[in-house]
């Protein structure tokens, strides 16, 4: 996919506590941002009024000349260009949030919008490592774990426009408790948060009272917690990063049979683990792998910026 060279684009991340706009340019970069509180609107439309304004606000005069605005959102349908049933956002059931922009910024040519996940994967290609790749996967790792899956160079929407829940795939049969409800998807393993949930199955097995890790409550300890402690020398925060990598391993395996992509991008915060996460999901990958497809893919961190990663993959739906 090429670049708008010299274009305009705006790119909106919509999370469970905070709404992210920001306008981004030709390469990537952007130019300026604000963000506000998604939590406090019950109401969709009073939510599309004032992220309108904002946008009116942060694209400015270079409103009437934007390529258009992509938005990046849980649960949301490239298709219909509605949110659909978003378990963590303030505003309720099925919210055609395209067609409520589209009211309020009449001037603006294109709007699209899709998952969270999907949204990545777009930055990755347009803006990131994936420059010039027309088979990959997008491995997002943070509450949840989202994906997207991008074959010809197209994203894979499905039929329905919800394609390519890498998360929720079947793990371990009958294991833990997925936020979906389902026991055993590789979300409830891999995920920040399933991260979290290995290093308090560990603690308990091996009463490690000695570890950084043994003195926070659940709610207190986060994966960054874990990652700065593997990263000391914590043995327990390390074998977390050992069972998840190898969990991992199996997941990008299934998905590698499926779509043979030439290299899967992983992005969130557990990539600051570095090697610690990476070395055991190598180790294990090709041990899961059929033979035709051993050592043909890349697996690597992302390519694109912590910081202003999911404004520029929204952006990215546009260009």
């Amino acid at each position: 996919m090429e670049k708008s060279n010299g274009k305009l684009s705006l790119g909106i991340d919509i999370g469970g506590t905070n709404t992210a706009i920001g306008l981004v340019a030709a390469d990537g970069t952007v130019v300026r941002k604000e963000s506000i509180e998604t939590a406090r609107h019950g109401d969709a439309a009073a939510y599309a009024k004032e992220v309108a304004t904002v946008i009116r606000r942060v694209a400015g005069e270079d409103l009437k000349n934007l390529v258009g605005i992509g938005i990046g959102a849980p649960n949301a349908n490239y298709y219909t260009g509605k949110i659909e049933y978003a378990p963590n956002l303030s505003f309720k059931g099925i919210v055609p949030l395209v067609d409520l922009l589209k009211a309020e910024l009449p001037e603006v040519a294109k709007i699209q919008i899709t998952n969270d996940a999907n949204a990545a994967a777009m930055g990755e290609m347009v803006y990131g490592k994936a420059q010039g790749m027309k088979d990959f996967v997008m491995i997002t790792l943070g509450t949840g774990l989202g994906s997207g899956i991008i074959v010809n160079g197209k994203l894979v929407y499905g039929h329905d426009g919800f394609a390519g829940e890498v998360g929720h795939a079947m793990l371990i049969r009958g294991g833990r408790r997925c936020g979906c409800g389902v026991r055993g998807h590789v979300e409830a393993y891999c995920s920040a948060t399933g991260i979290k949930r290995t290093a308090f199955e560990l603690l308990a097995e091996t009463n490690a009272t000695d570890s950084a890790l043994a003195n926070k409550s659940f709610n207190e300890l986060t994966a960054k917690d874990i990652c700065i402690a593997a990263n000391q020398g914590d043995e327990i925060a390390k074998q977390v990063f050992e069972r998840t990598g190898e969990w991992l391993a199996q997941a990008l395996a299934d998905t590698i049979h499926f779509t043979s992509p030439e290299a899967i991008f992983i992005f969130g915060g557990p990539v600051a683990a570095g090697d610690l996460l990476f070395n055991p999901l190598m180790a294990h990958l090709d041990e899961y792998l059929l033979p035709v497809f051993r050592g043909k893919v890349k697996v690597m961190a992302s390519g694109l910026k912590p910081g202003d990663a999911a404004i520029v993959g929204a952006a990215a739906l546009v260009m």
